[in-house]
């Protein structure tokens, strides 16, 4: 067993004196941050001397941190996070592995076979939002009307992230509790988004997320997740004999071996990807990666907040 800190945010509705208040206090926050800032950059420019955070946060210590956070995003939805230590109870052990290939078609494709649709979430909301967009440009800038219009705009935009993030948590949640080996690519998804044919689908896929999720859940309950690089073998290699086609445009989603092995192109790379992942574990290249606090060593993550059930919690 291991204490980790857990942050549950939920949301909730203050009154109007109280959501004043509070937009008053988030007002004295930026004063707070910005003096700093302004501190910062008289010493470099004038001092050519460098002021750490250590030293920017020390005229605050004499108030006591809290672990509630109270906050308030765009589209004008009041959250409040509550930080607690838990007891996290490792997950029973079994020899269960899978390889995840990432994609656009298929937002994962397992090495079992098995591939999970991209529900694309921007998509589904791409003419409201673009309706949206054009009211807010129509309107005044400083005006009443241009508040709203741009309030409705983070709603759409908001209820895009919501249900990917939604999704994204049962999915990496679902690989958890199956399997007791996870590995997955390390994808450089900044140099990716450089392709203008594919930036827009691969944004709203959110690639990174895939990753970052199953990392600090393993991390949680004792599994091994194994990252393997991104120049590894993907869908060339043949599962089967080995053998490495020389060109595999995007286009071709399927492809034969000489040795009459028939491929699927994702489901061959999240085979290889597995294989790949499988041996680097077995030379001790496995890694388990966990967000530590620099201040407590101690590991500190936010979690939507979910009923627990038999097995592992819903994450």
């Amino acid at each position: 067993m291991q204490q980790v800190k857990r942050a549950f945010k939920c949301r909730f509705y203050p009154a109007d004196e109280q959501a004043a208040e509070l937009s008053r206090t988030f007002g004295c926050v930026r004063l707070v941050y910005n003096k700093a800032l302004e501190e910062r950059t008289r010493a470099w420019y004038g001092e050519q001397r460098r002021i750490s955070y250590v030293e920017s946060s020390a005229a605050l210590t004499h108030r006591e941190p809290t672990t509630v956070t109270v906050s308030c995003d765009s589209a004008g939805r009041w959250f409040v996070s509550l930080l607690c230590e838990d007891t996290i109870i490792p997950a029973p052990a079994t020899t269960a592995a899978v390889g995840i290939d990432a994609g656009i078609t298929s937002l994962v494709t397992l090495s079992t076979g098995e591939k999970i649709s991209n529900p694309r979430h921007e998509r589904r909301d791409r003419a409201r939002l673009a309706k949206a967009q054009r009211e807010l440009s129509r309107k005044a800038k400083g005006s009443a009307n241009r508040e709203k219009a741009r309030r409705k705009v983070a709603r759409v935009h908001a209820r895009i992230a919501d249900r990917r993030r939604d999704f994204l948590h049962k999915l990496s949640t679902r690989l958890v509790r199956e399997d007791q080996t996870v590995v997955i690519e390390d994808l450089t998804v900044r140099n990716l988004l450089k392709n203008g044919k594919l930036a827009r689908a691969i944004s709203d896929a959110a690639w990174t997320e895939p990753r970052s999720m199953p990392a600090y859940k393993c991390a949680w309950y004792g599994l091994d997740l194994v990252v393997i690089d991104r120049w590894s073998p993907g869908s060339k290699p043949c599962g089967n004999c080995g053998t490495v086609r020389g060109r595999l445009p995007l286009n071709v989603r399927e492809w034969t071996c000489d040795c009459g092995a028939v491929h699927d192109r994702d489901v061959n790379a999240a085979r290889n990807i597995l294989t790949a992942g499988l041996a680097a574990s077995a030379c001790g290249d496995g890694v388990r990666p966990q967000r530590e606090s620099s201040r407590t060593g101690r590991s500190s993550v936010k979690q939507e907040p979910q009923r627990a059930t038999a097995g592992i919690p819903r994450l």
